[in-house]
């Protein structure tokens, strides 16, 4: 299996994700980019701040790329997340998934995206117009990151 994970304070360029899953035994590459929006719950955003437990955060990521790869048969997943202050329209989590067919592909992907938000110890911050702010993220619970 090769799985890329990282956080990072950098952008997240989609293309090179997939390159890095991407070959020519795939013929299908599925991606899913989480981008930093201007609204929630009917209130403007402002910005977004990303913070995790970095070395805990890859150790998770690592482990769902290796799930989704047993599970769906997927060799080729990459998991980057960012962490620090985003802007509107930044990409704050990407997935890509290389695979020989579009439906384990597309499966893969979705299945990572959903234990990302599940069990990474991420947390976001989205700062609003009014001053407001909300959290989001884990707990974690005997050094596990659960949902909560």
């Amino acid at each position: 299996m090769a799985a890329l994970c990282r956080i990072t304070e950098d952008p997240i360029h989609p293309d090179e994700l997939a390159r890095a899953v991407a070959g020519p035994d795939r013929g299908a590459l599925a991606t899913f980019a989480g981008l930093v929006r201007d609204h929630h719950g009917g209130r403007k955003v402002v910005r977004l701040e990303y913070e995790a437990y970095v070395e805990m955060a890859e150790r998770v990521l690592l482990e769902i790329a290796e799930e989704a790869s047993r599970r769906f048969g997927t060799p080729h997943v990459a998991i980057a997340h960012r962490v620090g202050r985003l802007a509107i329209g930044e990409t704050s989590v990407l997935i890509a998934v290389a695979a020989p067919h579009r439906r384990e592909a597309l499966a893969a992907c979705a299945f990572a995206i959903d234990r990302v938000k599940e069990r990474a110890p991420i947390w976001k911050k989205e700062f609003y117009e009014d001053g407001a702010v909300w959290i989001e993220g884990p707990e974690i619970v005997e050094g596990r990151a659960e949902a909560p």
